[in-house]
C-alpha cells in the first residue's frame, strides 16, 4: 500500500531547493532532497565544491534585499540593500538552520537520472547506484551552470585565453593583462567594472545594445520606486525617466545605443559601469568579427591586442538527469504553465525556471507554496487544456513583447506574476473544497504498473 501522503524528491540544497522543502514540510508532506554540494546554497555558494557556482568574489545581488527576501524569513537589518553573496549565503544557511531543512538533506549526493514510470511516479538513480521511488519531483538544480559559448565560435585562432564568465572568480588573475569582455548583461557590467581597477586595458564589447539601469535613483533602490498595481507601460515610462534624469543619454558614455525601448529586454543593473566608463577606464567596442594571434578584431574594423576574451554569453537550460527524448529545452525554450509544469503531467515541477524583471526568491517562495497545498489536496489545479491555453497565451505576449533571443525564452515580470500565483492558488483552494474534487492524496493507488491512468497522482488533482 503507499503512503497516505505523497512523497517528494527535490533535486538541489540552493534557495528554490530550501523553500521548497519549508513548504513540503508545513504542510506534513515527505521529501527526500539531493544535493551534489557539501552545503546549502547552490549557485550563492562561492567555491561551492561541485563546480557549478558562477559566483564571483565581489558578486552582490542586483535587487534590493526588501525585494529578494522570503516572505516569513527577512534578511537581517543590518545587512546593505545589495547584500554581497557571502551575506546571501549565510542567509540561506540560517534560513535552513531556522526551519529545519537539513535532515531532508542528502549532501554530497548526485542524482544522475530521473525516469517516469508506468503509474506516473519518478525513479530517481543516484551517484551511488541506489534507486528511490516517488510521487512527485521537484527540480531546483538552477539555470546559470551550463556555459554557452557564442554560437557559431568566432572564426580564426587567438593566441590568449578564452573564457566563459561562469569560469570568473576574481579579477586579480587579470593584474596587468589586457582584457575584452563580451556582453551586456550583468555579469559583463560586474567582470568589466572590476577589471578596470587591475588590468592594464578593458574593453567591453556589446553584440547589441543594452539598457542599463543603475541600482540608486534619488537615493533610493530602484526596484524600489514601482508600486505593485502600476501597469507595465507606467513602469516603462517611470523606469525611462529616472534612468535618464539620473545617467543622461548612453551616447554620453560612449554606448550603443540599444534598439528597443526599456522592458523588452532584460535590462542590466549597474552605477559602477558609468563610473569606470566617465574615468575613461573602459573602451566600449562593436561585436567580435575574428581572432588573429594576439588581436581581437571587431565588425567595425578597429582591433586591439589582448591576452584575455571574457565570453559573458550566458548559460543553457539543461537537464541532464532527463533523457532529452522526455524532456529538454532547445535554445533554452521549455514552455510551462505558472513557469513551473509541464501540463499533462502534474507531479513534475521546476521551481524558479524564469528570468524575473526583479528577484526570483519570492517567486520560487510562491510556486513552492502552490506545489504544495497541491500536493497536501487543499488546492485545485486547472486541467490540461487550460493549462496550455493560459501558457501558450503567456508565452505569445512575452514573445511579441521581448526581443527574440535565447535569454529572453521564460521572462517574468515580477509583480504581475506573484498576483497571478497569488490569484491562481486562491481560486484554487475554493475548488479543492467542492463535490467531486479528487485531491492527489485521495488519488493515490496501488503502484503497479496496471495502474497507470486511474487515480495515479499524475493524473489526478485538477478540477474536471
Amino acid at each position: 500500500m503507499t503512503s497516505p501522503l505523497p512523497k517528494s524528491c527535490i533535486i538541489g540544497a540552493g534557495p528554490c531547493g530550501l523553500t521548497t522543502g519549508k513548504a513540503l514540510k508545513e504542510r506534513g508532506l515527505p521529501y527526500d532532497c539531493f544535493d551534489a554540494s557539501d552545503n546549502v546554497g547552490g549557485n550563492w555558494y562561492f567555491g561551492n565544491p561541485n563546480g557549478l557556482s558562477s559566483a564571483y568574489r565581489m558578486l552582490h545581488i542586483d535587487s534590493s534585499k526588501t525585494r529578494s527576501q522570503f516572505a516569513d524569513y527577512p534578511m537581517p537589518a543590518e545587512y546593505p540593500d545589495f547584500p554581497h553573496h557571502s551575506q546571501i549565503l549565510q542567509y540561506f544557511r540560517d534560513y535552513a538552520d531556522h526551519f529545519g531543512l537539513r535532515s531532508n538533506i542528502s549532501f554530497r549526493t548526485k542524482v544522475t537520472q530521473c525516469e517516469r514510470t508506468a503509474d506516473g511516479r519518478w525513479d530517481v538513480h543516484l551517484h551511488t547506484g541506489e534507486k528511490k521511488s516517488y510521487d512527485s519531483l521537484f527540480v531546483c538544480n538552477g539555470h546559470h551552470w551550463d556555459a554557452r559559448w557564442p554560437e557559431p565560435a568566432f572564426p580564426g585562432q587567438f593566441n590568449g585565453r578564452l573564457m566563459h564568465s561562469h569560469d570568473y572568480k576574481d579579477s586579480e588573475e587579470f593584474r596587468g593583462k589586457r582584457v575584452v569582455v563580451l556582453g551586456m548583461g550583468n555579469s559583463a557590467m560586474d567582470i568589466s567594472v572590476e577589471c578596470a581597477y587591475v588590468a592594464d586595458e578593458v574593453y567591453l564589447a556589446a553584440r547589441r545594445g543594452a539598457h542599463i539601469v543603475p541600482k540608486y535613483v534619488w537615493g533610493r533602490p530602484l526596484d524600489q520606486w514601482v508600486a505593485p498595481s502600476m501597469p507595465y507601460w507606467a513602469i516603462r515610462m517611470i523606469a525611462g525617466f529616472m534612468v535618464w534624469v539620473q545617467i543622461g543619454t548612453y551616447k554620453k558614455y560612449g554606448l550603443p545605443q540599444p534598439d528597443h525601448r526599456m522592458l523588452e529586454a532584460h535590462q542590466s543593473v549597474s552605477t559602477a559601469i558609468y563610473d569606470r566608463l566617465a574615468h575613461g577606464d573602459i573602451g566600449i567596442k562593436p561585436n567580435i568579427s575574428h581572432f588573429q594571434g594576439n588581436n581581437v578584431y571587431f565588425v567595425d574594423g578597429t582591433s586591439v591586442e589582448a591576452d584575455v576574451v571574457v565570453f559573458c554569453t550566458g548559460y543553457k537550460v539543461t537537464f541532464p538527469f532527463f533523457d532529452s527524448s522526455f524532456l529538454s529545452a532547445p535554445d533554452n525554450d521549455l514552455p510551462l504553465y505558472l513557469r513551473m509544469i509541464k501540463p499533462g503531467i502534474n507531479n513534475l515541477f521546476f521551481m524558479g525556471l524564469c528570468q524575473p524583471l526583479g528577484a526570483i526568491f519570492p517567486i520560487a517562495e510562491r510556486q513552492a507554496i502552490l506545489a504544495a497545498e497541491y500536493l497536501a489536496g487543499r488546492c485545485a489545479l486547472p486541467n490540461e487544456q487550460e493549462m496550455t491555453d493560459d501558457m501558450n497565451r503567456e508565452r505569445d505576449k512575452m514573445l511579441k513583447r521581448y526581443v527574440r533571443s535565447k535569454r529572453h525564452t521564460m521572462q517574468v515580470d515580477f509583480d504581475p506574476f506573484m498576483q497571478k500565483l497569488a490569484r491562481v492558488m486562491s481560486r484554487g483552494r475554493k475548488e479543492a473544497t467542492l463535490p467531486g474534487y479528487v485531491s492527489p492524496v485521495q488519488g493515490q493507488v496501488e503502484h503497479s504498473p496496471t495502474s497507470a491512468g486511474k487515480g495515479s497522482l499524475a493524473q489526478v488533482g485538477h478540477k474536471a
